[in-house]
Parts: structure tokens; C-alpha cells; sequence
């Protein structure tokens, strides 16, 4: 059984105000290509498919050309639903994909059934364990909890009852063939590395699950939401990464897919690079030299921000841009460096709304009034991740 295991593509995403299309179609027509080429019987897409609960028609559009193109040569497709995804919108063709072989688990309620098994020419030969992002209402242990941190432990411990109850039910499907058991989540795991651009879920951003506990019950587990490729903890529990970089920070690390093949229970995980269709870079210095370093960008493809600082930064912000105009090059962003030289340029920092979250929005805001109880900040900032929580999955 061969596996490619990946997540949070966040089909429609704008970045910036710029479409990210381009890049999305790039990788899927390579997935489509390396699911062929590497005989990949079985796809798992671990959550974060769409950007919003509301993707354009052209991401749709993508999503169902790709599943249908795919349906021809791979066996087996599981899609599980992530923090961004509407469970409406997943769910409203779910029995016609399911025609095609296409597995679509959404919320994880009882109306859905998680354990899938993976079949050639009739033998099971693995079963997944297809547990979406688990929202508040279906895993709650107490409704009588009040604090954050009671609900956060009772969100903790109903995740868990979550997954030890759908690998019992896995088990009564392998009726002790020795078959490997594999898992998907969308979360954050304790240990794991995150980058700026995921979006934190569940009450607070926080949940006490690790590899320890996951990697007891099951062989491999397929995590998505944070977009690094990394093995956390154990050699079977990992996580694939975003496709394409989400934010500029996200471009020093390499995009990969992970191939996992068992013969029997014994497994093998193969990291495979993603081909970059756009690089994103970040430029810093002065105006001299952020000039010169834009003259020596060669793919005109290349999307840039630039951190500036100089002594007249807001003329050089005028020359940078029209230069980068002049190269055709795309410049995203310039920013405003707090050195001792802009100092005077404090209150003038350009960025844009696009590169912040709700969360970076209240917390700038909080910054600005400056206020000297270090616990009522602390509580105003969890009480707001917890309404951006309930809005965002509402």
C-alpha cells in the first residue's frame, strides 16, 4: 500500500491581494503527475483544502477538475475537512464523489462514518482512520464548564475519547488481520514547529495531544495544519505541510509531500520536493541596496516585500516602487523599519490588512494603548481568540 499524504492547500487564498491560482494549478497538475508516477494507490488530504468557508468559483472549479482527473488513476482518495473549511461546502457532493471512490469526512459527528478501508482486488489491505478537524460540538465532555482552561481540558480529553473510539471501531474492521492503522487530524500537537501564517484553533490555541498519544494507537498518522514538513516526536506521526508558502516566512522552508509505503506494518516515509512555480522574497536594507538586489531578480514571477531602512524612507519607498515598475518586477509590500534612522517614520510603517490576522489586528491595537496589567491583556487576548474561534467555525 502506497500513500501520499498532504494538506492545507487553501485553494482561493489572496495574498496580499493577489490570487494565488497560478500556483495551485502548477502543484495539482504535479500531484497529478506524481500520484501516476510513484503508483500511488491511496491519497490523504489532511484538512485546509479551501482558504475560507467560502472559496471562489475558481477554486472550486480546481478542485473538482483535479478530484474528477485524479478519480482515473488512483484508487482511493480521503479528504478530510481543516479549521478553514466549510462543512456545507464539503458535504454537498459528497455521494456523488463518493461514486468515484472519493472518501469526504467533514465535521466527525455521528451522521458520518470515519473508519475507511483501503481495498485491492478486494483484500483489505489497511484502513484509515479519517477524523476531520473536530469542532467544539461534536467532541464537548461538559457543558457545565466555565473557565478557559476547563474547556480547553474537557476540548483536550473529548478529542482524545474521539480518536480511541474510531481506532476501536477500525480494529473491529481489521478483525486481526495485520493490516496497518492510519490516522489523520487536523491540529496542533505539542512539540510541533508552526509558522506565521496558521491560523490558531480551539479555544485559546491550546490542546495537550502529542505523538505519544497518537502514535500508540495507530501506524501512521497524517496530520495538516501547520504548514511545515515535520515528523513530530516519532517516525509515524507527521505532519505534510502547505503545498505552496503562505507567507513569506514560510519561503526558506522546503514544500514537500510525504509517500508512505507499508509492506504489511512495516512502514517507509519518503520526503518528496515540491516544484516552486513562485519564489517569494523579502529584501532589506537602504535604498541603494535594496535597489541593486531588485536588479538582480531574475524570474519576473517573483513576488517581493521589502523591509526598509534609510533616512528618508518615504522617498525612497517612491523610487523603490517605481523601479520595481520599471523591472516588472511585483513588489507586495514595503515596510517601514523601526531603525534609530526612521524613527520619525513610526506612525507611517506601510503594510496591509492582507498580511494580518484578526487576532494581529487586536493585538497591534492593544500595543497602542499600552496597558500595564500584564494579566487583564493576557485575558482580553484569550477571550478574543476564543470569539474569533466561535466565528470562524460558526
Amino acid at each position: 500500500m502506497k500513500i501520499l499524504h498532504t494538506s492545507d492547500w487553501h485553494l482561493g487564498q489572496s495574498f496580499m491581494g493577489k490570487s494565488r491560482q497560478e500556483e495551485h494549478q502548477s502543484f495539482l497538475t504535479w500531484m497529478i503527475e506524481t500520484i501516476e508516477n510513484q503508483s500511488i494507490d491511496t491519497l490523504i488530504v489532511a484538512g485546509d483544502i479551501f482558504d475560507t468557508a467560502t472559496p471562489p468559483n475558481y477554486a472550486l472549479e480546481l478542485y473538482y477538475n483535479f478530484l474528477t482527473k485524479l478519480s482515473f488513476t488512483c484508487k482511493n482518495i480521503i479528504i478530510t475537512a481543516g479549521n478553514h473549511d466549510s462543512i456545507a461546502t464539503l458535504k454537498a457532493p459528497k455521494q456523488l464523489l463518493k461514486a468515484l471512490n472519493i472518501h469526504v469526512v467533514a465535521s466527525g459527528d455521528e451522521s458520518e462514518n470515519e473508519v475507511i478501508g483501503i481495498y485491492s482486488d478486494d483484500t483489505l489491505e489497511g484502513i484509515v482512520c479519517a477524523i476531520p478537524f473536530l469542532r467544539d460540538y461534536v467532541v464537548r465532555q461538559s457543558a457545565s464548564a466555565q473557565t478557559i482552561n476547563d474547556k480547553e481540558y474537557s476540548l483536550t480529553q473529548g478529542i482524545k475519547k474521539h480518536y480511541e473510539s474510531v481506532y476501536k471501531d477500525a480494529l473491529k474492521l481489521a478483525n486481526d488481520k495485520n493490516i496497518p492503522i492510519i490516522a489523520t487530524g487536523h491540529l496542533t500537537t505539542v512539540g510541533s514547529k508552526t509558522s506565521e501564517s496558521e491560523r490558531e484553533i480551539y479555544i485559546g490555541g491550546t490542546l495537550d495531544i502529542d505523538s505519544d498519544f497518537l502514535g500508540k494507537y495507530f501506524n501512521y498518522v497524517a496530520l495538516g495544519h501547520l504548514h511545515i514538513n515535520q515528523k513530530v516526536g516519532c517516525e509515524h506521526v507527521r505532519y505534510s505541510g502547505s503545498p505552496i508558502p503562505l507567507s513569506f516566512s514560510e519561503f526558506s522552508s522546503q514544500k514537500k509531500v510525504n509517500i508512505v509505503e507499508f509492506k504489511n506494518k512495516t512502514m517507509s516515509v519518503t520526503e518528496l520536493d515540491i516544484p516552486l512555480y513562485r519564489p517569494l522574497l523579502v529584501l532589506r536594507g537602504d535604498v541603494t541596496s535594496i535597489l541593486k538586489e531588485l536588479e538582480d531578480v531574475e524570474d519576473k514571477r517573483t513576488w517581493i516585500e521589502v523591509h526598509l531602512s534609510d533616512e528618508n524612507p518615504f522617498h525612497a519607498n517612491q523610487v523603490i516602487r517605481e523601479k520595481a515598475e520599471e523591472l516588472e518586477l511585483t513588489l507586495l509590500a514595503v515596510k517601514i523599519d523601526k531603525t534609530e534612522k526612521a524613527l520619525h517614520a513610526e506612525d507611517f510603517d506601510i503594510i496591509s490588512l492582507d498580511e494580518l490576522n484578526p487576532i494581529d489586528v487586536f493585538e497591534r491595537r492593544l500595543e497602542k494603548d499600552a496597558l500595564e496589567d500584564e494579566a487583564f491583556v493576557k485575558e482580553l487576548v484569550t477571550n478574543f481568540k476564543k470569539i474569533v474561534n466561535e466565528v470562524q467555525n460558526s
